[in-house]
């Protein structure tokens, strides 16, 4: 019976860090997706846990209820591109997961002068003009209260990633792995790093990603685009390609933290999303390995940047004296900050001032390891 569960860990992980349970999504993020991208996955996943075999039930017979709804906008939407202006640069907050990036994305979206990415985007990427519009209070009411990794609450106006909405637009993402996990090293690659990708589904991404970005510019009434995405973090040459004036905004954190919090995301995302068994993943291997391919790609892609068109803060500077580092990452990319964006940031400051991230401290050894592999990052952003 116990080869049978899904969800395999303990009250107290490995690390003797309490866990917040964490209950499976009742509808899956998949269920946004259209059935080509369904199908693409389910040929490379090979199979699915029974336990999760409702939550995909559940996504194909939404992704083929929807289909005429997406197939209309779809065509409306090709229509409309072709007629419009080139979007404006957007400006990408990047960092690695777990350093401050959601904190700043929330506290700058307050600012009128950006767009960002609603949830009705992320979770109808494909009908979020029609079908999103006529469904927004149902979808409304599906939100979670919080966040599943930490206690950040959701609202129907919180600004997402768009990486789940690209996630079920097409096959190239790190979310595949998260969902099945018998492939979670791989998809991370493909869907971070374009490991292995060819080049056809690379510019497949390409194309989805701008479809996206024209679609959140409608819903934002032409407001320049504020982005938000770790993976990002490793794509600054190719989105400076696409978008030759985009700003990006470096968040970085003490490498000891980053590595602590993911020990804690992983396990909490492959219980909430998992379609496969996933107590043979290796995160700890994944975090190690995969950060300084990030970090590298990062330092590499945004050394000839002119200074208008890159910064970097620090997390503890983000969290201690937020609306000194807000003025100073405008200031600097030229970006207005009128007196109204800085009271409607200012306000939403004061509704998370009470918030604080949980204090836990590597073991030695961990240390140690990390030192081994990060250190150099740490010497770079002048971490001890």
């Amino acid at each position: 019976m116990e080869r049978s569960k899904i969800n395999p860990r303990p009250a107290f992980d490995r690390h003797g860090v309490r866990q917040r349970r964490v209950e499976p999504l009742r509808v899956h993020p998949l269920s946004g997706a259209n059935p080509a991208t369904i199908a693409a996955l389910l040929y490379e996943a090979g199979g699915v846990h029974p336990r999760r075999l409702p939550h995909l039930a559940i996504a194909i017979a939404a992704a083929a209820a929807r289909w005429p709804f997406s197939m209309l906008e779809r065509w409306q939407v090709a229509r409309r591109i072709r007629r419009s202006e080139p979007l404006q640069p957007p400006v990408f907050i990047i960092g690695h997961w777990r350093s401050g990036t959601t904190h700043l994305y929330n506290t700058m979206s307050r600012s009128s002068q950006f767009g960002f990415v609603p949830p009705v985007a992320t979770g109808l990427p494909w009908d979020m003009l029609l079908l999103g519009r006529l469904c927004r209070p149902l979808l409304d009411r599906m939100l979670p209260e919080e966040r599943f990794i930490d206690p950040i609450p959701v609202a129907p106006d919180s600004p997402q990633e768009d990486e789940a909405g690209l996630a079920n637009m097409q096959s190239v993402s790190f979310y595949h792995g998260l969902y099945f996990p018998c492939q979670l090293r791989e998809k991370f690659n493909e869907g971070v790093l374009f490991d292995g990708c060819p080049p056809h589904r690379i510019r497949l991404w390409q194309q989805r990603f701008v479809q996206f970005l024209h679609k959140v510019t409608w819903l934002n009434e032409g407001r320049r685009l504020l982005i938000k995405n770790p993976v990002y973090t490793a794509r600054i040459a190719m989105l400076r390609e696409l978008f030759p004036g985009a700003r990006f905004i470096h968040v970085h954190r003490h490498p000891h933290e980053v590595f602590r919090s993911m020990r804690n995301f992983y396990p909490r995302l492959l219980e909430a999303m998992a379609l496969q068994r996933y107590d043979h993943a290796d995160v700890d291997a994944l975090i190690l390995e995969s950060y300084p391919r990030m970090m590298d790609q990062l330092i590499a892609d945004s050394a000839a940047l002119p200074a208008e068109q890159f910064v970097e803060v620090a997390y503890d500077d983000l969290r201690h004296r937020p609306m000194a580092q807000v003025e100073r990452i405008c200031a600097q990319l030229q970006l207005p900050l009128e007196a109204h964006d800085r009271a409607a940031c200012e306000a939403y400051l004061g509704t998370v001032e009470d918030y604080h991230p949980h204090p836990h401290v590597l073991d030695t050894a961990t240390q140690r390891l990390v030192n081994a592999q990060w250190g150099r990052f740490m010497v770079r952003w002048g971490y001890q």
